[in-house]
């Protein structure tokens, strides 16, 4: 028995001092390389301190950011994704504006007739003392000039609750009018923000059954992407249904497009729980549909052709991993947000990364002055463009492990964790927790034994 005890403490000891050297030698490796550090250091100082160097490379334009955060709530600590930014580079590389105001920044869009000011979708969870005691969250669309710091509050509502009342989009219609991406009710709904009315809405449960998709009413739909399209000289409302895998258009009378639709729920080899697509018009070489393809770790394209949506084009490489948003641009090139990949980078026609900015957890990024989104670029099919997959003589023995891995665990502890975790030190975490539950439990049973096969002398001793 004894024997049995010391050959387990010994094997227990042992697998708890490799898994824990394993994630310390990962963290110093880290520290040293900066190879799964969240962000460019560079970067990161300039958004702490506001130094006012060059920490990415030049572009002809400013290139505006929106970081979201996997901290429950927002914090003091200056750690990247523990708190959530908007920030803007100058062509410069240098850093042109900087806040990290609210919990939570989703879209961000340029305002039409300026060349500096944005609006931007934000969340702020409240405490429970603004919310009559309970949790809520402050959802909302501000507009900001980034050269002169001016900002104003467009539109906000309160919704009960945290994870999942966010509105992730909202695109304006005119002067007056914003559609907005409504996660918390799973709705787009188009508001009147001079008069605060609601001017039209889509419910998602008038065409869709409750058993689709996420959870029930929890995180049902999460439509998180909404636009104002022109089909066949009408006006309709596309919709990204992330739980369902599907991109949807609705008609201004409230009436789902079946014809239209991209996608269907479980049919991962089209979409995989998407991002922010991107209506391309016929004008454009559309209608085509680029799209962030999020569990798929791909940026893919569809072309409308005889009344059906044909994969016209996709890029991938070793890095990327749960894009969020991508744009095209009038050169041809395509402006991609990698959000676990934590980076926002620029592609060229031939499929090679020409500009990059390494920023943590980024949500969705937009180039100033090539329009909303991709309002000023081409399809792929027009440009021609060809697809790129990731090399697989360029993958590392772990990174060939993650790939065979379903898309939703690797994220998932991406999200999770800091980013120096990788799949070597999330195993080494794994086997370091469960070996301590382990080695806990066995002594408690060990314990409970002696106690109970006393010899009669020795309980009396007692």
């Amino acid at each position: 028995m004894e024997f049995s005890k010391r050959a387990c403490r010994f094997l227990l000891a042992a697998l708890v001092l490799v898994a824990a050297s394993t994630l310390v030698a990962g963290y110093a490796e880290s520290e040293r390389t900066n190879d799964r550090v969240t962000g460019d250091p560079a970067v990161e100082q300039a958004f702490r301190s506001g130094d006012d160097g060059a920490v990415v490379g030049a572009r002809d334009a400013v290139t505006v950011v929106a970081t979201d955060s996997n901290a429950f709530v927002s914090d003091e600590s200056d750690a990247p994704r523990a708190q959530a930014e908007l920030a803007a580079f100058a062509p410069d590389g240098s850093l042109y504006y900087y806040q990290n105001d609210h919990t939570r920044y989703w879209d961000v869009d340029p305002v039409a007739g300026t060349s500096h000011t944005v609006e931007f979708v934000y969340a702020d969870h409240l405490d429970a003392d603004e919310c009559d005691g309970a949790v809520c969250t402050r959802n909302g669309v501000e507009r900001v000039n980034l050269t002169t710091g001016e900002r104003t509050d467009v539109f906000s509502r309160i919704t009960a609750g945290k994870h999942s009342t966010r509105w992730h989009d909202a695109d304006r219609i005119d002067d007056d009018r914003l559609l907005v991406a409504d996660i918390a009710q799973d709705r787009a709904f188009v508001v009147n923000t001079t008069t605060g009315l609601i001017e039209w809405s889509w419910e998602a449960q008038a065409d869709y059954p409750v058993e689709s998709g996420g959870p029930f009413p929890e995180d049902w739909t999460h439509i998180n992407d909404v636009e104002h399209v022109e089909l066949d000289g009408e006006s309709a409302v596309m919709v990204s249904l992330r739980n369902q895998d599907q991109v949807a258009f609705v008609d201004m009378d409230g009436e789902l497009m079946d014809e239209w639709t991209l996608g269907a729920d479980g049919d991962h080899a089209t979409l995989y729980e998407q991002h922010n697509p991107d209506f391309i018009p016929a004008e454009r070489g559309g209608p085509a549909l680029l799209v962030a393809d999020s569990e798929n770790g791909r940026i893919v394209e569809y072309q409308r052709e005889n009344g059906e949506w044909v994969e016209s084009w996709t890029w991938a490489d070793q890095r990327i991993q749960w894009p969020r948003d991508a744009d095209r641009l009038p050169n041809g090139h395509t402006l991609v947000t990698d959000s676990n990949g934590d980076r926002v980078f620029e592609v060229d026609r031939e499929g090679e990364i020409v500009w990059a900015a390494d920023v943590g957890f980024p949500y969705e990024a937009e180039r100033l002055g090539t329009g909303d989104e991709s309002t000023g670029g081409e399809s792929a099919a027009s440009l021609g463009l060809a697809s790129r997959e990731p090399a697989p003589e360029a993958a590392s023995m772990l990174q060939r492990v993650e790939n065979a891995l379903p898309p939703t665990v690797v994220n998932a502890v991406a999200y999770a964790f800091p980013r120096w975790v990788g799949l070597l030190e999330g195993a080494a975490l794994v086997v370091l927790l469960g070996s301590l539950l382990r080695w806990a439990t066995l002594e408690y049973r060990w314990l409970e034994y002696t106690i109970a096969f006393r010899s009669p002398i020795e309980r009396r001793r007692k």
